[in-house]
């Protein structure tokens, strides 16, 4: 299937009660990051709309509440099966709207497909305790139970994945939804719920809004006490904007919010194996991921040559529109992306840090810039912040102890990285990482079947994994007295 005609199939409407419909608010355009062409037009929802979505996942609940596990899981399981005979098409899709290349895609997509096998198997595996009261006079028996109809937002970054890491569990547990795809990356959101109405879900299960104002969105369905849980991927200070608006309604909530990871590197590191952790941590996405590795911390007596040859392997992918061949680099999602990661740069050279590689934008089409290594940067340089990008900045540090104050030492604590081959040190430092994961010799950490999140201000509440179901059920005991 060609370019135009992979657009031209994918719904533009909004979602609502098992029916696509039009917004009275109109449209909005949704363009190629690679060479800044439009692609198409999308529905673009108001507050009215979101309001139709809640109206409609609160009729559906109770049925879907109801619907066996099983039968909710075989849903699921046909999805994945769906995504996976089609990966090709929905590769194509996201590498039009978000930019990275179809090697990535493709991988996205059999990423994101394996958060709905994952969770049909554990939709069947919601349990309970009966058990006699110590004191002997009654039992006592909990149950877990859906949630009821939550928000789910997700952002542009990965527009399958974080969509299917949200909707499986949601699905599993028997809850209703109504889902606020990022504005920029729309589509792979409304082919997906294309695809799991081809699954067999029900009307009203699924709804999907689409906006350009997503406070138009969030507010009114979060003002509702109807709507019971709140999942969002996104910034930390837009994070703390909607936990503030969840505290009328007391909802439940799953945050998975920024972070500013340390790829932590130590002397007796095997550095081939370093240095091509450093490059799947850096420059998955283009580094446009929450757990890309920010900060590189590595030992000074190792620093130089693991900064050699990480510039050696950075000078070397290759950059271009990620629908063309051995493409390893696309674009940057937008031209404020490429700034702000543009500024950072400039800032850290500024204060004395050197690129070794790049150090600025692309002269061509897009939103490209450089993959970049920057050597010697200070500690007061504003890139040791979370950047969106392919920048790879290195520090380095003398001792153990060192290595763990700086790089607990910012407010987020989503993930870490440890390049060691002594496991007593890949113990502690693992355990001495204020992180909610750590990668042990590996850049590459995300898994559908391990729980995904962090602390401190990355966030809280898990997704993926056994962990991740628990985040749509709720506790019910029930005390059973026993006549004497």
């Amino acid at each position: 299937m060609d370019e135009r005609e992979v657009i031209e199939r994918v719904p533009k409407q909004l979602f609502i009660g098992g029916t696509w419909r039009d917004s009275d608010d109109g449209v909005f355009e949704v363009y190629d990051p690679g060479n800044g062409s439009r692609l198409c037009e999308v529905a673009d929802g108001r507050g009215t709309d979101a309001e139709a979505a809640v109206e409609a996942a609160v009729a559906a609940q109770d049925t879907w509440a109801a619907t066996p596990p099983r039968e909710r899981g075989e849903i699921l399981r046909r999805a994945w099966r769906l995504m996976i005979d089609r990966a090709d098409d929905l590769a194509l899709l996201m590498t039009l709207e978000m930019g990275k290349s179809l090697t990535e895609s493709r991988a996205e997509v059999v990423y994101a497909a394996e958060f709905f096998r994952w969770f049909s198997e554990e939709a069947v595996r919601i349990d309970g305790v009966y058990k006699r009261a110590p004191d002997g006079g009654g039992r006592m028996i909990v149950t877990r139970q859906p949630v009821g109809p939550c928000l789910l937002i997700t952002p542009w970054n990965f527009p399958l994945a974080m969509g299917t890491r949200k909707i499986g569990p949601a699905v599993a547990a028997g809850c209703t939804m109504i889902v606020k795809p990022a504005q920029l990356t729309p589509l792979s959101m409304l082919a997906l719920a294309d695809l799991l109405v081809e699954a067999g879900l029900p009307g009203g299960v699924l709804n999907v809004v689409p906006s350009t104002s997503a406070s138009s969105i969030t507010s009114p369905v979060l003002a509702d006490p109807r709507v019971r849980k709140l999942s969002f991927t996104g910034s930390t200070e837009v994070g703390r904007k909607l936990v503030a608006q969840c505290a009328p309604n007391l909802q439940r909530m799953s945050m998975e919010l920024g972070g500013n990871a340390a790829f932590l590197v130590f002397d007796d590191a095997d550095l081939d194996t370093a240095v091509a952790g450093a490059v799947t941590a850096k420059m998955r996405n283009n580094g446009e991921s929450c757990v890309a590795a920010n900060r590189f911390l590595v030992q000074s007596s190792i620093a130089e040559e693991f900064t050699e040859r990480l510039t050696e392997r950075m000078a070397g992918l290759h950059m271009g529109h990620g629908t063309e061949p051995n493409v390893t680099v696309g674009p940057l999602i937008d031209e404020t992306q490429r700034d702000k990661v543009s500024e950072l740069v400039t800032d850290a050279v500024g204060r004395g840090a050197r690129a070794t590689t790049g150090g600025g934008p692309a002269e061509r089409d897009g939103y490209f810039y450089h993959p970049t290594v920057l050597a010697d940067v200070p500690v007061d340089a504003r890139i040791l912040e979370e950047v969106f990008g392919p920048v790879a900045p290195v520090t380095t540090f003398d001792t153990e102890e060192e290595a763990l104050r700086k790089a607990n030492d910012t407010e987020h604590g989503l993930v870490g990285y440890v390049f060691t081959r002594d496991l007593d040190r890949a113990v502690r430092v693992g355990e001495g990482l204020a992180t909610g994961m750590v990668g042990l010799n590996t850049g590459l950490v995300s898994n559908a079947a391990a729980p995904f999140g962090g602390v401190k201000a990355s966030g809280f509440g898990r997704e993926g994994g056994d962990e991740g179901i628990e985040e749509y059920l709720d506790t019910k005991y029930l005390a059973l007295a026993l006549s004497s």
